[in-house]
């Protein structure tokens, strides 16, 4: 089941630490959705393929691409640099669909009312960023993840940055379906 946490704001260390609030202040899964519109399911990687809930699932959305990807220093070219880019704050056009088959790592989620909060996401955990969100991803101290992203169209990975991002359609849409603003 995923855990989530209001994350404790201190940049200035290293992003792969758990970045709790001292005393933790835990989000449960329906706080988590609320605050955020995360969609969040649990699926077994092994059997992944033979699944038919998480081919439902695929087939419902539209999900008809994929690709995969190994972070680690091994198998990721410029993995310092791709790191850098994954953990600045940015939203995307369409919802960020990540399983994770092997590993763990963070995303973290803007809340409704502009905090950060911590998703620890491990195997067998499906989360799907709607689009608009303000988010970034790090790997935790095991610096290993093996995730499937999924796509409606052809792979793709566009983020948009603040404050551009700030006035983007897709952004003030959020808002509006969390209920933050109205138009």
């Amino acid at each position: 089941m995923v855990r989530a946490w209001y994350h404790d704001g201190a940049d200035n260390e290293h992003q792969s630490e758990p970045h709790m609030l001292y005393p933790g202040q835990y989000l449960t899964l329906q706080e988590l959705i609320k605050e955020t519109g995360i969609e969040y399911f649990q699926f077994e990687a092994d059997t992944i393929d033979s699944n038919s809930e998480y081919a439902k699932l695929r087939e419902a959305r539209g999900y008809k691409n994929e690709d995969r990807l190994e972070i680690n220093r091994e198998k990721l070219p410029n993995y310092d640099e791709k790191m850098k880019m994954f953990y600045a704050e940015h939203i995307h056009a369409d919802e960020e669909i990540r399983f994770i088959c092997e590993g763990s790592g963070y995303f973290d989620l803007r809340s409704r009312n502009d905090k950060w909060i911590r998703i620890e996401v491990v195997k067998d955990d499906l989360v799907i960023v709607p689009a608009g969100t303000y988010h970034r991803f790090t790997l935790d101290s095991s610096e290993y993840i093996k995730v499937r992203r999924l796509f409606t169209d052809e792979p793709a990975w566009t983020p948009i940055k603040r404050p551009e991002a700030d006035s983007h359609p897709t952004r003030i849409k959020y808002l509006q379906d969390m209920g933050v603003v109205t138009y």
